[in-house]
């Protein structure tokens, strides 16, 4: 293990937990020289990187959900390319959507063993309007407004599957956004349930929305559940891998989106409002540490 310090950014509701505790003090048994810091408040983990890059840390490790590793992502990308330190991350979150899609163990050693001791894999990042990144998927709709209206205490019992179980019970708002979406050698206009951008390949508790993403492929992915037999296509988008033709995919290395009316989209979770949305895809961005058999690298 690298003598150079590591950084484990810690969400201040996980810091408790006795499993997180046993593994940081086995690993310092070991050797590894793994520094801890616990958020409190929105912009320590943006304080907290910018003292682990002044300490030229070894691995930055963000210890919470897909939002906190969004948080992390946006923080670094304010820093010069050869300023950022290998990111990895211990999932504490609800989901845990990109941790669980890149193959990083739940277990809390297992996942801070990984990233002291994995080797840094250059991957890609999402770009939206210039200023707003995501690693993992931005998603627009219905499927956005479940994630963002489910309830803490159903997430908290249920984990990743309170998203759908709490899609299923509000049917009743299912309501499509009709919008225009153009690549350089494509465009589509009409009513869409679901709207998912992929750099990683799934979102909202488990859910595969863009199954053949890569995340060092200088590419995103694009899936659009029309609203033609609204209720079967999303059933069948969220359960089933074979192909529907009211499900719409394509692959660019930008898309823009113009709508009427606003839109939210999710980017890993964390929601953005418009009528405009341009995204596009920056190659290596970032290193990660990833398991060495990781589905998503190309």
């Amino acid at each position: 293990m690298s003598m150079a310090p590591a950084f484990l950014i810690l969400n201040g509701k996980k810091a408790s937990e006795p499993t997180i505790r046993d593994a940081v003090t086995q690993l310092r048994d070991e050797g590894a020289n793994l520094q801890v810091r616990v958020t409190w408040e929105f912009g320590d983990c943006h304080r907290f990187i910018t003292e682990a890059i002044a300490d030229h840390c070894s691995t930055l490790i963000i210890g919470g959900g897909d939002g906190s590793l969004n948080e992390a992502v946006n923080s670094l990308m304010q820093f010069p390319a050869e300023q950022r330190p290998p990111l990895a991350v211990l999932p504490l979150g609800t989901a845990n959507d990109f941790a669980t899609s890149v193959g990083v163990p739940p277990e809390p050693e297992a996942a801070l063993r990984l990233a002291l001791t994995a080797s840094a894999q250059s991957i890609d990042l999402g770009c939206v309007n210039q200023q707003h990144y995501f690693i993992n998927v931005a998603t627009g709709g219905f499927g956005t407004r479940i994630t963002t209206e489910t309830p803490e205490k159903l997430k908290s019992a249920l984990g990743g599957a309170s998203y759908f179980l709490h899609g299923l019970l509000r049917m009743d708002r299912l309501k499509p956004d009709r919008c225009t979406i153009t690549s350089e050698q494509w465009q589509w206009q009409g009513d869409a349930l679901v709207i998912a951008v992929g750099n990683g390949r799934i979102a909202g508790g488990g859910q595969r929305l863009c199954p053949t993403a890569l995340i060092n492929d200088q590419q995103l992915a694009l899936t659009i559940i029309t609203a033609q037999e609204i209720v079967p296509s999303l059933l069948h988008a969220l359960t089933r891998d074979d192909e529907n033709p009211n499900i719409i995919n394509q692959r660019a290395s930008e898309f823009s989106l113009t709508s009427e009316h606003t839109m939210t989209f999710n980017l890993d979770g964390e929601p953005q409002s418009g009528t405009h949305f341009h995204f596009k895809v920056l190659g290596e961005a970032i290193r990660f540490r990833l398991p060495p058999s990781c589905a998503l690298l190309g």
